[in-house]
C-alpha cells in the first residue's frame, strides 16, 4: 500500500512501513515498541534513538539521514549560462522528465533567426527551465520581504510550474506556426499556443495527478490556476461580461499579485521576458541594458482599488523603460530582422505545400491539425524542416525545393520597406501605448501605497511615439531582369501613395 504523502499523519505501521522501504527493518520493532508515528519522526534525535536502544552511532545517523528526507526537499541542480546554479524542485523534474517537455529540446526560441545568428541557437526547453527559476526567485523574495502576503508553499510551487509550462504548445519555429502558419493554414481560427499549453498542461496532470497530489497539490484546483497563469482567464466570455469582477477561479483577488509574475496581461513586465530578453541578447551578441535583479530587488506588492499589484521603486523607472527599449531593439535587429523574416517567410510556404501531405508520429494529418490532437503535437517539432527536406516523396517536391533554397542561400529578395499602416509592427509591447504608464511605484518614504507617475514627471528626453509600421516588400523570383522590374514597381507604388522615401536593399 502506497503511504500518504503527508508524512505527519502517519501510523505506528505507516512509519514501520517506510522503515521497511528505506531497508531499516531491523529497527522496526523498536519503532513499534516506542511507538513512533510520523507526528513524532521530525523530533527524533540521536540521543531519543539511544534511549529507544539503538546503541550504535552509525546507525542512529543512518536513520536519522532517511528520515529527514522526508521534509527535505532536494531537487536538481541545473548550470544555466545565464543565471548559474538553478535549483529546481522535484516535482518540476518529473514534469521536466516526459516526452510533452522534453519536445521543448528541439524547438528553437528564435525560429528562423538561428538561418541569420549563428549563435541563436538555443531552444525552447532552455528558457523555460529559466522562467521557472526566476518566478520562484520573485515570489520567494515578495514573501520574504513581506511576511504578511497570503503566500504558502503551494503558491510557490504553482508559480514555479507555470513558469516552466508556459511554453508547452509551441510548435516548430516558435512563432512562426502560430503566428504565421497557421493564420494562413486555417484562417479565422484563434488559436495560440498559450492554447496548447493549457492542453499539454491538463496531459501533463493526467499522467502525474498523483504525484503532483503527493507534493502537495490540489486539483483540478490548482490545475486551473496553473492555466489561469500561462493563459489568462479560462472563461474570457465570463471575464469580459463580468468587467470589474474577479475573473479567475485559482486564487481568489487577494492573491491577484500572483498572476502577474509569469505572465502578466496588465503591463507586460514578467519573468518570461526577463528570461528571454538576457538569454536572446546572451546567444545574439547583442548588449542587454535592462538588469531583472534590480527589479527582483525593488519588487513589492501594493493594493489598488482593491486587488494587489507587484509595484517597483519609484527610481526604477529607467530601468524599466530600458527593458522595454530592449525589446524594441531585439525585434528590429532579430525578431524582425529582414533576413529573419525573409526565411521564415519561406519556411512557411513550404509548410503549406506540405500541408496535406506531412505525416506525423505515424498518423496521417494535415500539419495545421496537429494542434486538434496532443499526442500528434507532442511529436511535432522543428525535425518537420528535416522530414520534409529529406523526403523522397513526390507530393513535398513544392515544400522541399522552398527549403532547398534555404540550404543554399537562394532566398527570397528584399526589394525595399517603407512606413505605413501595414504589416510589419514594431512597438513597446503594448501597441501605441506607453508601457510605463500602466506600472505602479511606490517610493522610500511610504512603501504600502502605489502611485502612476504623472505626466509631469516625465522626462522631456523620452519617446513619445511607441510603435510604428512597416511594409515590406519581397520577391521569391531571384531572376536580375524580374527583380529590376519589381524594385521599379515598388518605387513607383511608393510615391503613388505618397508614402516616405522607399529605403532599398543595398
Amino acid at each position: 500500500m502506497k503511504l500518504p504523502f503527508n508524512f505527519k499523519k502517519w501510523t505506528v505501521e505507516q512509519t514501520c512501513q517506510y522503515l521497511r522501504e528505506e531497508e531499516l527493518e531491523e529497527f522496526e520493532d523498536k519503532f513499534k515498541a516506542c511507538e513512533i508515528t510520523g507526528e513524532e519522526l521530525q523530533e527524533l534525535t540521536v540521543d531519543k534513538l539511544k534511549k529507544m536502544g539503538i546503541e550504535q552511532p552509525n546507525d542512529r545517523e543512518k536513520i536519522l539521514l532517511r528520515i529527514r528526507k522526508l521534509w527535505q526537499v532536494q531537487g536538481k541542480v541545473f548550470n544555466d549560462p545565464i543565471h548559474g546554479h538553478v535549483e529546481l524542485h522535484p516535482l518540476l523534474i518529473k514534469i521536466i522528465d516526459t516526452p510533452e517537455f522534453q519536445r521543448l529540446r528541439y524547438i528553437k526560441q528564435l525560429g528562423g533567426a538561428y538561418f541569420v545568428y549563428p549563435g541563436a541557437s538555443h531552444n525552447r526547453f532552455e528558457h523555460s527551465i529559466g522562467v521557472a527559476h526566476l518566478a520562484g526567485q520573485l515570489v520567494r523574495a515578495l514573501r520574504t520581504n513581506q511576511p504578511d502576503l497570503p503566500i504558502d508553499d503551494r503558491d510557490i510551487l504553482c508559480v514555479e510550474i507555470a513558469g516552466l509550462c508556459h511554453d508547452l504548445g509551441h510548435g516548430p519555429f516558435s512563432h512562426l506556426f502560430d503566428g504565421m502558419f497557421i493564420p494562413e493554414a486555417r484562417p479565422g481560427t484563434k488559436w495560440k499556443h498559450e492554447t496548447a499549453s493549457c492542453d499539454m498542461f491538463d496531459r501533463l496532470v493526467d499522467k502525474l495527478s498523483s504525484v503532483m497530489e503527493q507534493h502537495g497539490l490540489k486539483l483540478p484546483e490548482d490545475q486551473i490556476f496553473i492555466k489561469e497563469m500561462i493563459a489568462g482567464p479560462l472563461d474570457s466570455k465570463t471575464a469580459e461580461a463580468q468587467k470589474g469582477e474577479w475573473p479567475y477561479q485559482g486564487r481568489p483577488k487577494e492573491k491577484s499579485f500572483l498572476y502577474e509574475i509569469v505572465s502578466n496581461k496588465r503591463t507586460g513586465i514578467d519573468v518570461d521576458k526577463f528570461d528571454y530578453f538576457a538569454r536572446d541578447c546572451h546567444h545574439l551578441g547583442i548588449q542587454n541594458n535592462f538588469d531583472h535583479w534590480r527589479f527582483l530587488k525593488f519588487a513589492r506588492v501594493c493594493e489598488v482599488d482593491g486587488q494587489w499589484h507587484i509595484c517597483v521603486r519609484d527610481k526604477e523607472e529607467d530601468n524599466m523603460t530600458d527593458m522595454f527599449h530592449t525589446r524594441l531593439g531585439l525585434h528590429k535587429r532579430a525578431y524582425k530582422h529582414k533576413v529573419t523574416k525573409i526565411i521564415e517567410y519561406m519556411i512557411k510556404d513550404a509548410f503549406l505545400k506540405a500541408d496535406e501531405h506531412i505525416q506525423i508520429g505515424g498518423k496521417r494529418r494535415k500539419l495545421s491539425e496537429a494542434t486538434e490532437d496532443m499526442e500528434v503535437y507532442t511529436e511535432l517539432t522543428d525535425h518537420v524542416f528535416e522530414q520534409i527536406l529529406n523526403s523522397s516523396s513526390m507530393e513535398l517536391k513544392d515544400a522541399r525545393d522552398i527549403l532547398n533554397r534555404i540550404m543554399s542561400r537562394d532566398l527570397y529578395k528584399f526589394l525595399g520597406e517603407t512606413r505605413s499602416p501595414v504589416i510589419i509592427k514594431m512597438d513597446y509591447g503594448m501597441k501605441d501605448k506607453d508601457p510605463i504608464d500602466n506600472l505602479y511605484f511606490y517610493s522610500k518614504y511610504d512603501s504600502t501605497k502605489a502611485f502612476k507617475r504623472k505626466i509631469c514627471h516625465v522626462s522631456k528626453i523620452r519617446p513619445t511615439c511607441f510603435s510604428e509600421r512597416l511594409t515590406r516588400f519581397y520577391c521569391k523570383k531571384t531572376e536580375g531582369r524580374s527583380l529590376e522590374a519589381d524594385k521599379r514597381s515598388f518605387e513607383e507604388w511608393c510615391k503613388g501613395k505618397g508614402f516616405p522615401e522607399y529605403q532599398q536593399d543595398e
